[in-house]
């Protein structure tokens, strides 16, 4: 099992990037799912949660920008970004929390890195 991101480029102020997580391998089921980025020198943070029942919240600082989703059927994460800001420059890793049929394990994806400038 693994995750796979992917999306990331580079894009000038006010633009839009999606990015996406792919879980590979045997999956059966996706729980909690959650973007985090990190910036050069800065802590990895976390951008949003998204909860198995629908349920999401983000960061203050992507509030209204950010959107997060899934597809359970193509096992894919998604974090929509629109407005994007030079602040909004990190690596961005998805973490999720997937069922193998046996248990729960939660996995990091790789990361993918968006840069935002003009």
């Amino acid at each position: 099992v693994q995750l796979q991101a992917s999306g990331g480029g580079l894009v000038q102020p006010g633009e839009s990037l999606r990015l996406s997580c792919a879980a590979s391998g045997s999956i059966f089921g996706i729980n909690a799912v959650d973007w985090y980025r990190q910036a050069p020198g800065k802590q990895r943070e976390l951008v949003a949660h998204s909860t198995s029942g629908g349920s999401s919240n983000y960061a203050d600082s992507v509030m209204g920008r950010f959107t997060i989703s899934r597809d359970n059927a193509k096992n894919t994460m998604y974090l929509q970004m629109n407005s994007l800001k030079p602040e909004d420059t990190a690596v961005y890793y998805c973490y999720a929390d997937l069922w193998d049929g046996t248990r729960w394990t939660k996995y990091w994806g790789q990361g993918t890195k968006v840069t935002v400038s003009s």
